[in-house]
């Protein structure tokens, strides 16, 4: 699928009140390594964590909290009518709040292959959470096509700003460069829905 509109950003929008919120509720919690697709349910041994470990590097937690997708939710459904996707959405799954500390990363991926109660992931939501004063690298990167097509690849940098928003369809390529200094705090969405027909 080809769009006009690869993805559709919201700078700033999220309170810093919001922001400081999420962080430290997120933090109240036992963080688990960041695993990748087929890892799941996998007893991780430093094997497998080795071999995960290669793509992405973080650490996370899950939130499912209705005052979060409360403040999020409007953003969703609006990047999706004014971007002209006009996907048919049904729910959204977990919230996963995500640190990434110096050398931390997540390698190029896209969301789509995941089936979730009998659901696909449709559009993805990036918020970022940090200042961005806070950390160096850390950056969100898309690649329209395939990342080896290097001429398709770009910064997402509209979302550097702390609160901004970004909602992609999830079958588009992404990945979280390495970051070199600080820490940074993202929470992720998807939003699922009836497989394309």
């Amino acid at each position: 699928m080809q769009f006009k509109n690869n993805y559709w950003y919201f700078q700033s929008v999220l309170s810093p009140r919001f922001c400081d919120d999420v962080i430290e509720y997120g933090n109240l919690h036992k963080k688990t390594i960041g695993v990748t697709g087929g890892f799941e349910n996998k007893k991780l041994t430093k094997k497998i964590i080795k071999n995960i470990q290669k793509k992405r590097k973080s650490n996370l937690v899950w939130l499912d909290d209705a005052w979060i997708y409360k403040e999020i939710t409007p953003y969703i459904h609006t990047a999706n009518e004014n971007a002209g996707w006009n996907f048919d959405l049904d729910g959204a799954e977990t919230c996963q709040f995500t640190e990434y500390g110096v050398g931390e990363y997540y390698g190029w991926h896209y969301d789509m292959h995941t089936e979730y109660r009998k659901k696909i992931r449709k559009l993805s939501v990036s918020c970022t959470l940090s200042n961005p004063e806070d950390y160096d690298g850390g950056d969100l990167e898309f690649n329209i096509s395939h990342p080896d097509k290097k001429n398709n690849l770009f910064k997402c940098t509209e979302i550097k700003p702390r609160g901004s928003v970004v909602v992609f369809p999830s079958f588009i390529w992404h990945r979280v460069k390495p970051v070199t200094r600080g820490k940074r705090y993202s929470l992720v969405i998807w939003n699922q829905g009836d497989r394309y027909r």
